[in-house]
């Protein structure tokens, strides 16, 4: 099957999901009887799930998006491995990977997060995301890592090195549950999180998509 073939399965496919999901259709349910019609493999179901909502859940998702701008003075909770993998794909300039979803978030396709080991585009990665922070002055930034990753302590130290090259005042920590934390953070210190995970957003004011910002200064 050729590239055009296949995006214009998506493409059809994607239209199909959003119209179940505007009628109320749960999302698993809705997927699996879209991805049987157009025999979708895993990667195609994986782009439907990251980027085809609802009408309401799109628009409800964007309105909470901040532009880079307005975190000056505030305190950045940063969803580590979720911008981090994202930000390497852009190091890597993977851009095959990336697409604009539905809610007005980038995010990355590749399902490496349980997966993700440090390599040689980490701390450029890091830095570019230091780097844009710090044209903005913010209060305070602090990068979560899952625990149960493997050697997320490690790059934990990695990151807290590269947040005092920058000059900026944060700190980076494991968790064994960095989504609730994100969410318990978020509430109680009235900070922004940086993430793209839709459960995420769900249930926080704020949130800044850095991965899409720092494509914006690449144009």
């Amino acid at each position: 099957m050729s590239s055009k073939d296949i995006y214009i399965r998506l493409k059809d496919a994607s239209y199909d999901l959003k119209f179940l999901l505007n009628r109320g259709y749960k999302k698993k349910v809705a997927i699996n009887l879209v991805a049987n019609k157009y025999v979708l493999n895993k990667n195609g179901r994986n782009y439907l799930e990251r980027k085809v909502f609802s009408d309401d859940k799109s628009k409800d998702r964007s309105h909470k998006i901040v532009n880079i701008t307005n975190v000056t003075n505030k305190t950045i909770f940063v969803d580590g491995y979720n911008v981090l993998i994202s930000v390497e794909t852009i190091c890597n300039r993977e851009y095959g990977s990336l697409v604009m979803c539905d809610d007005g978030v980038l995010r990355d396709l590749k399902a490496v997060f349980g997966k993700y080991k440090i390599n040689s585009t980490t701390e450029k990665a890091l830095n570019n995301i230091m780097s844009i922070l710090n044209q903005y002055n913010p209060a305070y930034v602090c990068f979560f890592y899952d625990s149960p990753v493997s050697k997320s302590g490690e790059l934990a130290r990695i990151t807290n090195s590269i947040i005092q090259i920058n000059n900026l005042n944060g700190c980076a920590v494991t968790n064994k549950n960095v989504d609730f934390e994100l969410v318990k953070q978020s509430k109680k210190y009235g900070g922004i999180i940086a993430t793209s995970d839709g459960p995420i957003i769900d249930r926080i004011k704020n949130v800044l998509d850095i991965p899409n910002q720092i494509c914006k200064t690449l144009n």
